[in-house]
């Protein structure tokens, strides 16, 4: 049978349809308008209008790893590489804590010269002086004991994309040494190990069909993460990759708008990719389902170094200074932003 409205609904009562049935809403926006509002009714009930708002520290776009979509592949000569030092690091938490965030976000490329030991020192440093706030590492692929070390540090919550959940498409995205069953062990580790854990994939990268969506989304109900990133795949010109087009807008709101429904407790990014391939993407994902806003703590200097994909939004209202531009827009998009630690609520 043809999808139908009833479809939405059971999707928003029962948090799942047969593949058939989510191909065709993953594939029409002839459902968008009831999509949103289900969303949004969904992330109201559970949430409220609260907006959590997460510090983003990127402290080093040096990485070893070699994807063929990302600008701070290891191969990308043309791009100019820093690292920040614990004090660096410390002084964002500074920052941000006077600004009012109590979740900082360490986000960095696979850098070999961030040993385990780096890591803790830096972790436990802010833990110390920030122990009413949540510590997130994203910084990829490690060891389950490193990963247990970090924890004992004083991390809490890791973020780690799974990309795409079809072997074939990630080999397709990724050079040889990477393989999909390490990125999805590397998840359940940190589950085991009582990290709050957040995945994700991009939305419209090269290859991509309306079954790895739903791959992703059966890989998603397997995992059951605290949060889901997700965003629309942006091109990068320093990449094999650079002839390749870039996701778009509505299929990615769609999919924010589907994840809500499946995952109705999930804490979901409006993230800064939306923001930058439309200038309210970020409004229009938080009307789609979205709760959570990762306005950037890192050093003006090297805000536009860490390029994952072309034009980034690096000034203005995605910076955390400007925390009080970003609530007006969040408020007239009919939420508040909340200062809180904003945990997961199961």
């Amino acid at each position: 049978m043809a999808l139908c409205e009833n479809d939405i609904y059971t999707l928003s009562n029962s948090g799942d349809l047969p593949d058939d049935k989510l191909y065709e809403l993953i594939s029409t926006d002839r459902f968008d308008s009831l999509l949103y509002s289900e969303a949004d009714r969904i992330r109201r009930e559970r949430y409220g209008d609260a907006v959590y708002i997460r510090g983003l520290i990127e402290f080093t776009n040096y990485c070893k790893n070699n994807c063929l979509y990302c600008g701070i592949r290891r191969d990308n000569k043309a791009a100019e590489r820093y690292r920040l030092d614990k004090e660096q690091i410390l002084s964002c938490c500074k920052e941000g804590y006077r600004l009012g965030f109590r979740t900082f976000v360490l986000q960095g490329g696979e850098d070999p010269y961030f040993t385990d030991e780096r890591i803790c020192d830096i972790v436990s440093a802010i833990r110390k002086e920030f122990a009413d706030c949540a510590i997130t590492l994203s910084i990829g692929e490690k060891s389950k004991e490193s990963y247990r070390a970090f924890f004992l540090a004083g991390a809490n919550r890791y973020l780690l994309r799974h990309e795409t959940a079809d072997n074939e498409h990630y080999q397709k995205l990724h050079p040889l040494e990477m393989s999909l069953e390490r990125r999805k062990q590397c998840l359940f580790d940190l589950k085991e190990i009582g990290y709050q854990v957040g995945s994700g994939f991009m939305v419209g990268s090269p290859y991509q069909t309306t079954e790895n969506l739903i791959a992703d989304l059966r890989f998603l109900q397997k995992l059951s993460p605290d949060m889901i990133g997700i965003g629309p795949y942006i091109t990068h010109k320093e990449t094999p990759f650079a002839d390749k087009q870039s996701g778009g807008l509505e299929l990615t709101l769609r999919m924010v708008a589907i994840l809500r429904l499946m995952f109705p407790y999930a804490l979901i990014p409006a993230t800064t990719a939306l923001g930058t391939i439309a200038p309210n993407g970020r409004e229009r994902g938080l009307k789609a389902g979205a709760n959570v806003v990762m306005p950037n703590l890192s050093p003006v200097g090297v805000r536009k170094l860490y390029e994952l994909y072309e034009n980034k939004i690096c000034t203005g209202e995605e910076a955390a200074q400007c925390v009080g531009c970003l609530d007006a827009r969040v408020r007239n998009a009919g939420y508040r932003i909340v200062t809180d630690i904003g945990n997961v609520k199961r």
